[in-house]
């Protein structure tokens, strides 16, 4: 039987960014709609049982509100703490049951808790937080559908999913965390409020996908090279007064002139040194991890990331495999090109 996953975080889209740049606001009711079109989405795909993350707003339940579903859906059952541990703890219980996947709503941050949680189960991001580089802008429906294609086996994992890169840290030889998007070096010695948003404060960026179409620290490195999500590479900037100007979209409506001294592709296993001590390692766009003066810190790209479901793939096989059109013969799709090449006065 098809089970899918489901992890909808009630505090993506809310943190302090919406006070210093002008980010909007994702209210927990929005979630009810997205959700509720997940839903019908992997109903109509084939699947058959959802379990998901409990949260304080209900977020799944009010989803079910006034809507006729025809899925077996239960609330994963664990001691909830009301924070990202949750997020951690429902992904491992869900690979435990081996979910076909995970459908989650949040931003970067809720990805890389999930990813803590597993990376062996293919999941679809859809975006409703601050940082928004790794999930996509994406419809429900839509959304719904290829997770449930994904976990119903009608397309692969390998037709349908990609493996990323991971960014992982650590301290004296121990990883400590990961990033899945960024990691940078703050200058600052305690964690205090987790979101990062002073750009004068930052002394080292390391990557590993890079557009500059994206918003965040991403589009930094966006601006001097392109490194796709799936593609097996990382980038390391060493920012400083003395480097060379680059004008990036940092936060949403905040566009900022950043000066990098020096730029450095990573290969997947190679590490590089944090150079500047004592500072705060910000993961994805908050500081999780303080390092001290005397301890020896780097940050190595993996490529033992989490597995993600490419939507355009995935949607892409489905048409080829005809899995939504069964009965739609070629001899018609003949017959409208010969239509068309009549109409235009084509030869055969």
């Amino acid at each position: 039987m098809s089970l899918v996953g489901i992890v909808a975080n009630p505090a993506s889209g809310t943190d302090i960014r919406r006070l210093v740049a002008y980010g909007s606001v994702f209210n927990n009711q929005e979630k009810v709609r997205i959700v509720r079109r997940i839903l019908l989405g992997l109903e109509a795909a084939g699947v058959k049982q959802i379990s998901y993350m409990p949260d304080y707003y209900g977020i799944v339940e009010r989803a079910l509100d006034g809507v006729k579903i025809g899925l077996d859906i239960s609330p994963l059952v664990f001691d909830t703490k009301a924070d990202q541990r949750d997020s951690v703890r429902a992904a491992e219980i869900l690979a435990q049951k081996g979910v076909g996947c995970i459908v989650t709503l949040g931003g970067d941050g809720t990805n890389r808790v999930v990813a803590k949680g597993t990376c062996q189960v293919p999941i679809l991001p859809v975006s409703t937080g601050t940082n928004n580089v790794f999930p996509y802008m994406i419809e429900g429906t839509i959304a719904g559908l290829a997770a449930g294609l994904i976990a119903t086996g009608k397309v692969s994992r390998k037709d349908g999913a990609f493996t990323s890169t991971r960014l992982e840290v650590f301290v004296e030889g121990q990883l400590v965390d990961i990033a899945i998007v960024d990691a940078v070096i703050c200058d600052d010695i305690f964690v205090g409020s987790r979101a990062v948003w002073k750009m004068d404060k930052i002394r080292q960026v390391f990557l590993n996908r890079a557009r500059p179409a994206c918003i965040g620290f991403s589009s930094i490195g966006g601006m001097i090279r392109i490194i796709a999500p799936e593609e097996p590479f990382g980038m390391h900037l060493k920012l400083g007064k003395n480097g060379q100007p680059i004008t990036a979209p940092i936060a949403p409506g905040i566009v900022e002139t950043v000066y990098v001294e020096n730029m450095k592709v990573m290969a997947p296993g190679e590490e590089v040194d944090i150079i500047f001590k004592p500072s705060v390692v910000a993961l994805d766009g908050e500081r999780e991890v303080e390092i001290k003066r005397d301890q020896k810190a780097t940050i190595r790209l993996s490529a033992s990331g989490p597995l993600v479901v490419d939507v355009e793939r995935t949607m892409a096989f489905a048409m080829k495999r005809k899995v939504f059109a069964p009965e739609f013969s070629s001899s018609s799709e003949t017959s409208q090109k010969e239509k068309y090449r009549l109409k235009n006065n084509e030869p055969n």
